[in-house]
């Protein structure tokens, strides 16, 4: 099936689409600083250009759309229905990137969480501890 809109309507709309500043990223952003815990956003220098950055603690906090990312067994996550031959491997490159920088960071002495955005949108206390223990946590 080919694409449904022109590629003008596309380019507009692919436009739109962020990668830093996204709702669930400055939901967790909120959180994760009502908790007390201070980070640094989007580091440059590490591997995947981590949302949150705790540097003294040596951890990040990458905040993935269920889309882009292909989380599996998600409501957010499907495949699309047009231009499957370039979506296909597109979203599949996007996860393998995301596995390659989680094992270059690990190799740095890194340790990363995951966060997703069906888990940020359904929120509450389960989220908050999810990140307090990810952040207390020794670094053994």
């Amino acid at each position: 099936m080919v694409d449904t809109v022109s590629a003008a309507q596309r380019s507009q709309i692919m436009s739109r689409i962020r990668s830093e500043g996204t709702k669930p990223e400055i939901a967790v952003r909120r959180l994760t600083h009502s908790l007390g815990y201070r980070y640094r956003l989007h580091r440059k220098d590490l591997p995947g250009t981590p949302d949150l950055v705790f540097p003294s603690r040596r951890k990040v906090i990458f905040v993935h759309g269920c889309f882009w990312h292909q989380h599996r067994d998600c409501d957010h996550m499907h495949v699309p229905q047009s231009n499957r031959d370039y979506w296909l491997p597109k979203l599949r490159r996007n996860a393998e990137r995301d596995s390659k920088h989680e094992r270059r960071l690990a190799e740095l002495g890194w340790k990363t969480l995951v966060l997703w955005e069906c888990e940020v949108s359904q929120g509450g206390e389960a989220l908050g501890e999810r990140i307090r223990d990810f952040l207390d946590e020794s670094a053994s």
